[in-house]
C-alpha cells in the first residue's frame, strides 16, 4: 500500500505550517522527525531516485513555507536610544555586508523594545551615535542630522591620519587599565576632532568650521550595530547588540 504525504504535512497528516501555538523549534523538530521516518522506511522498501528527490523537495518547501512565518530580522546602526521608554532608533544597513555596510536607508527604523525586555531577550544596551560613514579619500564625514531627519555630508580639513590602527594599538588602547580609550575626542579650544574607526582601522584628526563644534560629541561617534527580531512591525521581540557581542566567546 502506497502512502502519500501531502505537501507541508507530517506523516501523521498534521500540517507543518506555522501557527501561533507552534514554536519554531517544534516546526524544525517535526521536519527532522519526518526525515527520520523516511530513513527508517528504507529498511522496508527501495526508494528510487525520483521519489527520493521528490521527498527532498517536499521537505525543503515545507521548511521554507512552514517555518518562514515566524518573523523577520532587521539590522542597522543606532542613532537614538531611550532606556526609560525602551525605544531604539537605527538607520538600516542597505547592503547587510559586515565589511562594507551602507547606512543609507531612510526614514530611520524605530522599535519598541518593551516586548524584548519583558521576555528577557534584550542584549547589552546599545550606544547611540550619529556618524554614518568616514571617507578618508574624499576627506568627508557623513552624519545623521536630527533637525532635518536626513544625512549631512561634511568636508573636513585633515590634520593627521593613521592607518592600520588595531583595537589594541596603544594609540587607542590603554595598556595599564586594559581598556579602550574613549573616542571621539573633541577639542573645542583647538577646534579639532579625533575619530577612531575600528572597522577601517584608522585614526583621523581633522578640523571643521566653528558652527559644527556646537553639536554634541555623539555627532562624530558611530552608534552600535544592532539586530532585532520581530513579527509585528515596530515591536522587537529580541535585540542583539552585534557591536558588543562576541559570537565566538565560549
Amino acid at each position: 500500500m502506497r502512502v502519500v504525504i501531502p505537501l507541508g504535512s507530517s506523516p501523521s497528516g498534521r500540517s507543518l505550517r506555522a501557527t501561533p501555538e507552534r514554536s519554531q523549534r517544534d516546526c524544525f523538530a517535526t521536519l527532522a522527525m519526518t526525515g527520520v521516518v523516511n530513513n527508517k522506511r528504507r529498511h522496508f522498501m527501495r526508494i528510487k531516485k525520483p521519489y527520493l528527490l521528490s521527498t527532498l523537495i517536499i521537505l525543503s518547501l515545507a521548511l521554507i513555507f512552514g517555518c518562514a512565518e515566524y518573523g523577520k530580522i532587521d539590522q542597522g546602526r543606532v542613532i537614538a536610544y531611550d532606556k526609560e521608554k525602551s525605544v531604539v532608533t537605527f538607520v538600516r544597513d542597505a547592503k547587510e555586508d559586515p565589511k562594507k555596510p551602507d547606512y543609507s536607508t531612510l526614514p530611520p527604523h524605530v522599535y519598541d523594545l518593551s516586548p524584548a525586555v519583558k521576555a528577557g531577550q534584550m542584549g547589552p544596551e546599545p550606544k547611540a551615535g550619529k556618524r554614518m560613514k568616514m571617507d578618508p579619500d574624499k576627506k568627508q564625514i557623513i552624519v545623521f542630522d536630527d533637525a532635518t531627519q536626513n544625512f549631512l555630508t561634511i568636508t573636513y580639513t585633515l590634520i593627521d591620519h593613521k592607518e592600520n590602527v588595531g583595537a589594541k594599538d596603544p594609540l587607542v588602547f590603554d595598556v595599564e587599565t586594559k581598556k579602550a580609550k574613549k573616542f571621539p575626542v573633541v577639542n573645542r579650544e583647538k577646534k579639532t576632532i579625533t575619530v577612531y574607526s575600528r572597522r577601517l582601522a584608522t585614526l583621523t584628526t581633522f578640523t571643521l568650521p566653528d558652527e559644527y563644534f556646537a553639536r554634541p560629541d555623539s555627532t562624530w561617534d558611530a552608534g552600535d550595530e544592532v539586530r532585532v527580531y520581530y513579527k509585528e512591525p515596530g515591536k522587537a521581540l529580541k535585540l542583539m547588540n552585534i557591536s558588543k557581542t562576541d559570537i565566538y566567546k565560549k
